[in-house]
């Protein structure tokens, strides 16, 4: 089973890296302005966020679910071919896609924590920032039109497809710790850690800026495209590190280790806002990558997988509510901040990175 998890991992983060990286920039060449990038790049997140609540009405994430969301991602990816260049078309697609997404991966993490545990964790996670890095460095040489960025995309959404096709079959056969949604232990609530919930919120709202806008805006201030690749590249290598040496990390503080990473975020934020032109100051940037994805994200489902015996539903409302609701409010703000004042797309950034700072630390002051 690890060796299907790990070639799952590298092939949905290829697909994301090809999403989150090159999409943007070939919105934009196909004459998209910043406002409707950014718009398409929050319909999936908002998908993803409003997904969790339709299963505390009775829905379950089983074993067909999965698979229907698997076909969704794949269906989505296809049909962002004949839809690139008009724009409702290409704002269905893409919320088809964010459906298919936000419930393939919480599916796939609860998997790994039960058959890995969270010490391994990192070292078959990091199979996925291997897939995030491969497609950036190969993509680069052959994005010469739109087109071709998505013919990429649309391979990994198969290649993913295919992997979690086998997961999903054979973890029919294993049994997972998930309790019974009958029971009152199951129960889940927010409310009951709230100011986790809203520091989860914050930090991917402060990645807005990033993950919708770095490669258009180092390239605005003149930075390569072959130059920004590398950049994505070297802070997925920073993050490769940190998930193969965490294991110890994870053994300690978990809330600490949250309020930390929100912490070095603001001042990796800062860093680019300051020194959009400064090639080694953006690669120095990158570096904290390690600690603001790598180590937060792992920090952040290690947490929950033991807060909560609802894990499945934990792990969903917790990329609904970070990667969804924050992403859509994220790319919706750094698109109209980019828009209007560029000078402080970053600076957005660091503000809400510090506001998860400060919710970290009232959760682990509680």
């Amino acid at each position: 089973m690890s060796v299907l998890i790990a070639a799952f991992y590298f092939f949905y983060f290829a697909l994301i890296g090809v999403h989150i990286i090159f999409v943007p920039k070939i919105l934009t060449m196909v004459g998209y302005d910043p406002l409707h990038v950014g718009i398409v790049f929050a319909s999936a997140p908002l998908v993803r966020f409003a997904m969790p609540f339709l299963f505390l009405k009775g829905f379950k994430l089983d074993q067909k679910v999965f698979f229907l969301s698997l076909g969704l991602m794949g269906i989505g990816a296809i049909g962002f071919y004949p839809a690139l260049e008009h724009f409702g078309p290409l704002l269905l697609v893409n919320i088809v896609f964010g459906i298919g997404i936000s419930l393939v991966l919480p599916y796939i993490e609860v998997i790994s924590l039960e058959q890995i545990g969270k010490e391994r964790y990192g070292r078959i996670r990091m199979f996925g920032s291997l897939g995030f890095i491969a497609v950036a460095l190969i993509l680069v040489h052959y994005l010469t039109t739109p087109q071709s960025g998505i013919v990429f995309l649309i391979a990994m959404a198969m290649t993913t497809l295919v992997f979690g096709a086998f997961i999903g079959n054979r973890q029919s056969k294993l049994p997972l710790s998930e309790c019974d949604a009958g029971d009152e232990s199951c129960r889940f609530s927010l409310m009951g850690h709230l100011s986790l919930w809203i520091g989860f919120f914050l930090m991917q709202v402060s990645f807005g800026p990033f993950y919708n806008f770095f490669t258009i805006y180092a390239t605005d201030h003149g930075v390569s495209l072959d130059t920004t690749v590398w950049l994505w590249s070297f802070g997925v290598i920073a993050e490769i590190i940190m998930f193969y040496f965490q294991g110890p990390l994870l053994r300690r503080n978990l809330p600490a280790i949250l309020q930390i990473t929100a912490f070095i975020t603001v001042f990796r934020w800062l860093i680019v806002a300051f020194f959009p032109d400064h090639t080694l100051m953006l690669f120095a940037a990158q570096s904290l990558h390690a600690f603001s994805f790598a180590l937060f994200h792992s920090a952040s489902i290690a947490i929950l997988f033991h807060l909560y015996k609802a894990r499945r539903l934990s792990q969903q409302f917790f990329f609904g509510i970070s990667y969804g609701l924050g992403g859509f409010i994220g790319a919706i703000g750094a698109g109209a901040l980019y828009q209007y004042t560029p000078t402080y797309l970053f600076v957005g950034g660091a503000l809400a990175a510090l506001g998860a700072g400060v919710a970290f630390r009232a959760f682990n002051n509680r």
